[in-house]
């Protein structure tokens, strides 16, 4: 039989898809980027804010159309069905079989009940309405994260190093679907990247909801950057990054891996979600205004090319104007290198959407129209200044008219950043190899460059 995904939501959650496929081919199935060819449809679900569900529930309903085809079997997994199961499957017959996030070390044998006697248990676990409920989730078994099937090409993959949150912030529904922050043992970990060396990946990913969290609940203490050593002295591997790392947690330690470690991407990307004092403490922030600067100010001094990503949020409940100002004047006076920014989404259940003082949508939308305007301006101005700079390229394809070579800076990160344009001068064989190159234009948010000898 022929099984096909979609895969919605964030790279941890792409990580889960991957260990599906894996099942799948494990069970010597075939996989279909095709849906008109598939016997199976598995839709991996994001249920982060507003737009992410309903982008799900979209989704779920095209796949569906595909049973009037082919399909015989519809199966929904992720974010979205561990927070909504029992609504779910009240209001989506068309799917087949859902799988919550806490029930994955029951996900062969699930599948297997539906595809061979068509037979489908009722979820037994509770879905966490309240913060006392929350607990730490099964990480996926050692074997699981071995054998994924890598599906974000030949140069770079994902390394997941925990999962869940403990950060508890009033806006965020994640630790009610993804439990408490839970890290996988260091060795496990080591393993899994020299399994990801040895089939040619060049670029590892660390990931996690917060990766300064690392090893805290197994080891008593922050472990992010003695892996992220570690992970260094695995031949093969030329370029390591981690995503995502709070501000409280960027500790002295890190910072010099960082600076003095030559495979690790000097990138540090800082969800600070607001500046003002007062909008940090209703969101449950563990920093302030004062400890944010002086973080952003001592990366930067201790190194100088360092690239500062960072994540806000505008319209959260009470933001006044003031509040506002202040965080636009932030933005124009530190000069992140990329930023991006989410309109409050209120999540059931969250503490925040508890809280008086809701800001209006027509506000929401003037707010980060305004944050994003002054943004571009900023992004624009630094990569002007790289103009006549020399880089280190990861080429990893060609645009449709065979013109350019496309590649990244050890300064993008792959879907979120932007990227790089080089001149092709029947450099074709350069793809999925690193080049130099100078360079010498800037096209909104990316480069355009020549390859140097």
């Amino acid at each position: 039989m022929k099984v096909g995904f979609v895969s919605l939501g964030c790279s941890k959650n792409l990580i889960d898809t991957e260990i599906a496929i894996g099942h799948f081919k494990d069970n010597n199935y075939e996989i279909e980027n095709d849906p008109n060819k598939a016997d199976i449809i598995v839709i991996n679900t994001c249920g982060f804010i507003a737009s992410a569900k309903e982008e799900a529930i979209n989704t779920i309903l095209e796949m569906a159309e595909y049973k009037k085809k082919k399909c015989k079997y519809l199966i929904a997994m992720g974010c979205l069905v561990q927070r909504y199961y029992d609504d779910l499957v009240k209001s989506l017959p068309e799917v087949d079989l859902f799988i919550k996030i806490d029930e994955y070390g029951d996900m062969w044998k699930k599948i297997q009940d539906l595809v061979e006697n068509n037979k489908v248990e009722k979820s037994i676990t509770k879905t966490v309405t309240k913060v006392s409920e929350i607990e730490q989730l099964p990480m996926p078994k050692f074997d699981e994260f071995y054998d994924r099937v890598i599906t974000t090409g030949k140069n770079y993959a994902y390394l997941k190093i925990g999962e869940g949150c403990s950060n508890m912030c009033t806006y965020c529904a994640i630790p009610y679907i993804r439990g408490k922050f839970i890290s996988r043992k260091i060795e496990e970990i080591l393993d899994e990247a020299k399994m990801l060396a040895s089939k040619g990946i060049k670029e590892l990913i660390v990931i996690a909801q917060d990766t300064t969290k690392y090893g805290v609940d197994i080891y008593g203490k922050p472990k992010l950057a003695e892996l992220l050593q570690k992970l260094s002295e695995i031949d093969g591997i030329k370029w390591i990054r981690f995503l995502y790392s709070y501000p409280e947690g960027i500790t002295d330690e890190l910072i010099e891996v960082v600076k003095n470690n030559k495979k690790i991407c000097k990138y540090f990307d800082i969800p600070i979600q607001h500046i003002s004092n007062k909008i940090l403490k209703r969101m449950n922030r563990k920093t302030n205004k004062e400890q944010i600067e002086s973080i952003i100010s001592n990366i930067r001094k201790q190194i100088p090319n360092v690239v500062l990503r960072t994540s806000l949020i505008v319209g959260f409940p009470g933001e006044t104007e003031e509040d506002f100002k202040e965080l636009e004047q932030f933005v124009e006076k530190t000069k992140f290198d990329k930023l991006g920014t989410f309109m409050y989404s209120k999540e059931d259940g969250t503490p925040a959407s508890k809280l008086p003082e809701q800001i209006h949508g027509n506000t929401k939308k003037s707010r980060y129209n305004k944050i994003m305007a002054i943004q571009q301006k900023v992004s624009n101005e630094n990569l002007k200044n790289k103009i006549g700079q020399d880089v280190e390229v990861l080429i990893e394809d060609i645009s449709f008219d065979g013109k350019y070579l496309i590649g990244r800076t050890s300064q993008d990160v792959p879907e979120e950043d932007g990227i790089i344009y080089i001149e092709n001068n029947n450099f074709e064989s350069k793809v999925n190899n690193f080049v130099k190159a100078i360079i010498t234009e800037v096209k909104e948010y990316d480069l355009i460059g020549k390859i140097i000898d």
